[in-house]
Order: C-alpha cells, then sequence, then structure tokens
C-alpha cells in the first residue's frame, strides 16, 4: 500500500517524493543530510514572504499595517539592522539567536507614540559565557495574518555596513545549496535607482532562477509623494505605474503597487478620541486649517486656537501624517459618522487592501507551488553539490518540474506582462492575464464565470478557451513572445479542464 506522501497530487507531492528518494540515496552525507531536512521541512511550513528595499523605506511599518497590530519596531534600532521573522503563536515572544544556534529571550519594551515598541537587545543572556552577536531573531506573535504567511522584515539593503546588506542577499539568494530563506518577497521603493534594479536581478538570477519565485514591488510612504497634498495617492500610482515601465529590465514584479504604510496602520489602529479629533477638526475653517497644516511642528503647536489640545495634535502628526490628517479631515466632512467608518476609509485610500489582494492572488494562491519552487531548487543544488551516487537519476526529473511545471510558467509570464505586452488587443490581453491566474487561480476566476457556474457551463468554456489559445499561438503572424504567451494560456485552459473531470 502507497503512503499518503507517495500518492499525493501536485507539484508539492512530485517535490515531496524527490526529496525523500534524495534522502534515502544520501543517508550518509551528513550536510546533505541536513539540507534534504530542510526541504521536507519547508513543504508543511507556511509560506514565507520577505520585505526587503533600502534603508528607512518603510519595511516594518508596512508589516504593521499588514498584521493590524504593532509588532514590528519601526525606529532605527538594532533589531532593524538584522533579519527578524514573525510566525503566528500562541504567546507573544521574542527570541534571539546566534549563529551556532544558541538562544536567548529578548525583552519587549512599549512607549508611547507611533515608535512605541523596541526590542532590548542589551545584556541579553546566552546561557554561556563569551559574546554572542544575533544572528537574526524569531517573533511569535498571536496574529491571523501569519497562520498561512510567515513574514520576514529584512534589514536594508543600501546599508552603509556591508556585512547588513549582505544579510538581506544570504536570505533571498544563498550561495550554497541552502533553501532560499523566503518563497516570495515585497519590495519596497522609494526611488527606483540602480541600486534597486541590480538587487532584482541578482534576485532574479540567482541560482540560475533558484531565487524566489513571486516578487511584487511597493511604492512604500506613497503619502509622502507630492509633500502629503490630499492627492498624493494619485501621485504616487502615477510614480508607481513609471517604476513598472522602468523595471523592464528585470523582467522580475509581478506588479508595482502605491501604498502608504503609515496611514494603514494608523487606520487599522484608531482609537475613539482621535475620531472625536478629526470631527472637531472638520469644523474648523478650511482656510485656517490650511495654514495649520503646512508642517507637522506648527500643527502641534500650544499657541495656536484650535478645537483639540496640543498634545493630541502632535499625536495626530506622529500616526497620521499630514497627509492622513487632511484626508481624515476631508472623509469627515464627507459623512464619515464614526470611527468605523473613517478606518474603514483611511484603509481603502491607503492602498493596503489593493495589496493584500495581491498578495493573496499571486503570493497565498500560489503558495504550494511557490514553496515546492523553493525546494526544488534546494534539491537540485544538493545534489548537484553530492555527485556520484544514485540520486544524480533525480536530477532531469527535477530541472523538467522547474523548467516545465505550468503554475511556475504562469508566475513567469505574469511577471512579464506587467512590462511587456502581446501583440493582442486589450480586450484579449485582459482575458489572457485572466485565464493564467491573474485574477485568483479558481476555475470560475480564470474563466470569467460567476463562482456559482455550472460544471458543464465551465468546461464548455474550458474547452472554448483552450481551443482559442492554441489557435491564436499557431497562429502564423504571431511573434515568439505572442505565441509562448498564447500557448501558456491554452495550458491553463487545459489545466482547468483537467480539474473539472478529473480521471476515475
Amino acid at each position: 500500500m502507497r503512503t499518503e506522501a507517495e500518492t499525493e497530487p501536485g507539484v508539492v507531492g512530485e517535490a515531496r517524493r524527490l526529496v525523500a528518494a534524495a534522502r534515502r540515496e544520501l543517508a550518509g552525507e551528513v550536510r546533505a543530510r541536513e539540507l534534504l531536512a530542510d526541504c521536507a521541512r519547508r513543504l508543511d511550513q507556511p509560506l514565507r514572504v520577505a520585505l526587503a528595499g533600502s534603508l528607512k523605506a518603510g519595511k516594518s511599518t508596512l508589516l504593521n499595517s499588514l498584521v493590524g497590530q504593532q509588532i514590528a519596531p519601526t525606529d532605527a534600532t538594532e533589531c532593524t539592522r538584522v533579519v527578524t521573522w514573525y510566525r503566528n503563536g500562541s504567546t507573544p515572544t521574542v527570541t534571539a539567536r546566534a549563529a551556532d544556534g544558541r538562544a536567548a529571550n529578548v525583552v519587549v519594551r512599549r512607549g508611547g507614540g507611533a515608535h512605541g515598541l523596541s526590542f532590548d537587545l542589551d545584556g541579553l543572556n546566552w546561557g554561556t559565557p563569551g559574546t554572542r552577536e544575533v544572528d537574526h531573531l524569531e517573533v511569535e506573535w498571536p496574529a491571523t495574518a501569519l497562520a498561512a504567511t510567515t513574514i520576514i522584515d529584512t534589514p536594508g539593503t543600501s546599508s552603509l555596513s556591508r556585512e547588513v546588506s549582505a544579510r538581506t542577499a544570504r536570505l533571498l539568494t544563498p550561495d550554497d545549496a541552502k533553501v532560499p530563506g523566503a518563497d516570495a518577497v515585497v519590495y519596497l521603493l522609494r526611488r527606483l535607482d540602480d541600486a534597486d534594479v541590480r538587487f532584482l536581478e541578482q534576485v532574479g538570477t540567482a541560482g540560475n532562477g533558484a531565487g524566489p519565485l513571486g516578487v511584487i514591488g511597493v511604492v512604500s510612504r506613497a503619502d509622502e509623494i507630492g509633500a502629503g497634498r490630499i492627492d498624493a495617492l494619485h501621485s504616487a500610482r502615477e510614480v508607481a505605474a513609471r517604476f513598472a515601465g522602468e523595471l523592464e529590465r528585470t523582467g522580475l514584479c509581478q506588479a508595482v503597487i502605491p501604498v502608504a504604510g503609515l496611514l494603514a496602520f494608523a487606520a487599522a489602529t484608531l482609537r475613539q478620541q482621535e475620531f472625536a479629533a478629526f470631527q472637531a477638526l472638520a469644523g474648523v475653517p478650511v482656510g485656517e486649517l490650511s495654514v495649520a497644516l503646512l508642517s507637522a511642528d506648527r500643527f502641534a503647536r500650544p499657541d495656536l486656537p484650535l478645537p483639540v489640545e496640543p498634545g493630541m495634535r502632535a499625536q495626530l502628526a506622529d500616526r497620521f501624517g499630514l497627509f492622513g490628517i487632511r484626508l481624515a479631515i476631508t472623509l469627515v466632512r464627507l459623512g464619515a459618522r464614526d470611527s468605523a467608518a473613517l478606518a474603514a476609509e483611511l484603509t481603502e485610500r491607503s492602498g493596503v487592501n489593493e495589496l493584500r489582494s495581491v498578495l493573496d492572488v499571486q503570493f497565498g494562491q500560489r503558495a504550494d507551488q511557490l514553496k515546492a519552487h523553493s525546494a526544488l531548487s534546494a534539491l537540485d543544488r544538493v545534489l548537484t553539490a553530492h555527485p556520484g551516487t544514485a540520486a544524480d537519476l533525480l536530477l532531469p526529473h527535477i530541472r523538467t518540474l522547474l523548467a516545465d511545471n505550468h503554475g511556475f510558467a504562469e508566475l513567469r509570464l505574469l511577471g512579464r506582462l506587467r512590462t511587456d505586452e502581446p501583440g493582442l488587443p486589450a480586450a484579449e490581453l485582459a482575458e489572457l492575464i485572466r485565464l493564467i491566474g491573474g485574477s485568483g487561480v479558481a476555475a470560475p476566476l480564470r474563466l470569467g464565470l460567476p463562482a456559482d457556474a455550472a460544471s458543464a457551463t465551465q468546461c464548455a468554456e474550458a474547452i472554448a478557451a483552450a481551443r482559442k489559445w492554441r489557435s491564436r499561438a499557431n497562429h502564423p503572424l504571431a511573434d515568439q513572445f505572442t505565441a509562448a504567451a498564447c500557448l501558456t494560456a491554452a495550458r491553463s485552459a487545459e489545466g482547468v479542464l483537467a480539474q473539472l473531470t478529473p480521471l476515475d
């Protein structure tokens, strides 16, 4: 009788069987055994998504906004210089780990304001004599957002310390046979300079494609574009579109999205007294309020005749920024009658909901494919580094899966379609993107049908789509990229059909 692992369908099942076979053949190689055990564990763990970007790009603030709690310090302390893993846990704990595996508990301190959380790395008790440098931090926190996804906060890629910057590179693009530390990356941009492009190219070409398969770009601190004006996010969206075009050289990002992380987090944690303050400020004449909001320092001055006391004004400036204050007051004037309604409006306008949607479609719904890609890439490198055994016979199958697995092909094509357009009319291009999973991987979403569409209707639509896109792929005037994209869409339709009509 075959075990459950031996009959598990899909690319994860294939990866699990190949890892198990390699472990049997390399059981006598200590280092290979450790690396292969890591491969096997990764297939059972939550998806790992890394937040990367330059110094002060807003990674920790974005993490807090995605989780909806302040679990990451946002001030420039020592903890921002090390890789920090955020996992779901029953109770909040923070653990420091040294390179030799020794662990020490970290004291968490809370204060006031937007930077009120800090991890105290001074005086860590490692349990044994000798100085031990912190290799990484592990944070366990009860948070729904972390149940299916582990988020990894990385040091700035443009740190003045070469070692600090190298920590992020080692996590995402290990130079040995280790599994990449992350299955997918959210890369934060404030500008798009050569350092950003080089880093994205490094991720995309690591180990002949063995780096993370999914990469989403975020124009971070989007509210600061346009000096905090009420139309700042519109300006940020234009910047995001320009960045997406300029990233053509990498062919990597599957999307570039503007997000005001500070506003998103403030909205998620909006307090009743803050809403009351916005209500009071909404009654101030527009001209008078505009003068008060020329700067954060001016807004908090005690001599201004505003109906909110200076301490609360300083808190609003710290938590929401000038853009957030202007937007919140405008929304109150437009009819936001309670704190829940205001929080929902601010969250929507921050861009974080759009980011969550893209993360779900591109990462969450493809978690198995992304994890399998990481495991198979590492398995390829382990076997290459330990030749001369029967495990060598596994390599052709592994490399075929990495090259030909259709889920991987869809992800790569979605990345290219953000910057390269095939020779198709706009309506057909939108249909192609939907069919390869650009709006979600469920069959009705791919086919453009209602979620409750009958199975027969879905089958008929999938057959028609497969025929249509194979015909497009074989058109004699189609260029190579267009033909390849159409063939990928045809295979996606055939895959949907296979799901709807499984073999007995």
